[in-house]
């Protein structure tokens, strides 16, 4: 009981200190030891204060500008008017085309020697050089061009073709007569031309395409008469057929070919004149008599 009462009396008297020293209950503490264990200081500096949070900076890259050497001031030339062309007036009648008035071209110009040719209809390549031909003679520009000033002197320059000089009977023209046609009624036959005429004293009544014999089996020349005539001959010798036979010389004869009417100049006969327009020899046959003349010449 006395060691309590001394322990007591002990904490009495440092409660006590401590109020005088102005220390708080409990902030001294003693040790195992019964040792005074001082009192942690508090801190004499300013209670530190509560800033506001920075705003965030942003930064934005900013390009430097590109230098650029200067460039010398553009000089504009003066403004320079702009040729045009001169307006062509089109063709009277164009290259390529075809129809009555390109046979009129032809036919008028075979009038004056420079087309060598039986009208077609067609104006190609040989009409332009007959076209430039003209112009040439006649102080005209030679583009071989149908122009307005071109057609309005060709038409001044020649008369108006016929029919027949616009629709010719024969593919070429009728060449120059022999002497010994030009009497009497005769078949007027030109292996140069290849043409028959029928001819009365003179004068040209029909005329047709015909052609010749080959090489091998030529048809005569000279002058001869028509013999006898057969309608719906058939050759003894080759089996075939010679409508409107007409015969001058031995087996040769004047007839319809429908082998000429069929392949044209790439075939040929076995010596006969043969006729591929069958409604004109047909009509000749009718007109011809055995006694007429009979001319075949070169």
């Amino acid at each position: 009981m006395h060691r309590t009462a001394v322990v007591g009396t002990a904490l009495a008297t440092a409660t006590a200190a401590a109020l005088v020293a102005g220390c708080r209950p409990g902030e001294a503490t003693v040790n195992g030891q019964g040792q005074e264990r001082p009192p942690a200081r508090a801190s004499t500096s300013a209670p530190a204060r509560e800033t506001p949070p920075r705003p965030q900076r942003t930064y934005t890259h900013k390009a430097k500008p590109k230098r650029v050497a200067a460039r010398p001031p553009r000089t504009t030339a003066p403004a320079v008017p702009r040729r045009t062309a001169p307006r062509v007036a089109p063709p009277v009648i164009p290259l390529g085309s075809s129809g009555d008035r390109v046979r009129e071209l032809q036919a008028r110009l075979r009038a004056l020697g420079l087309f060598h040719r039986n009208p077609t209809g067609y104006f190609g390549t040989i009409t332009q050089a007959s076209v430039s031909a003209y112009q040439r003679g006649h102080g005209l520009t030679a583009t071989g061009s149908v122009s307005r000033r071109t057609w309005t002197s060709l038409r001044s320059a020649t008369k108006p073709p016929t029919r027949d000089e616009l629709y010719p009977p024969t593919t070429l023209p009728l060449a120059k007569p022999d002497p010994r046609c030009l009497t009497g009624r005769v078949l007027c036959i030109s292996k140069t031309s290849r043409t028959l005429a029928w001819m009365v004293n003179g004068r040209v009544v029909s005329a047709m395409d015909v052609r010749f014999g080959s090489e091998y089996t030529p048809t005569r020349e000279g002058l001869f008469q028509v013999n006898f005539k057969s309608r719906d001959h058939v050759s003894t010798i080759y089996h075939t057929p010679m409508p409107y036979a007409m015969f001058f010389s031995g087996g040769q004869a004047v007839h319809y070919s429908s082998d000429f009417a069929a392949r044209g100049y790439s075939g040929a006969s076995h010596g006969c004149v043969n006729v591929r327009d069958k409604k004109k020899i047909a009509a000749l046959f009718g007109k011809v008599k055995a006694g007429d003349k009979v001319v075949v010449y070169k």
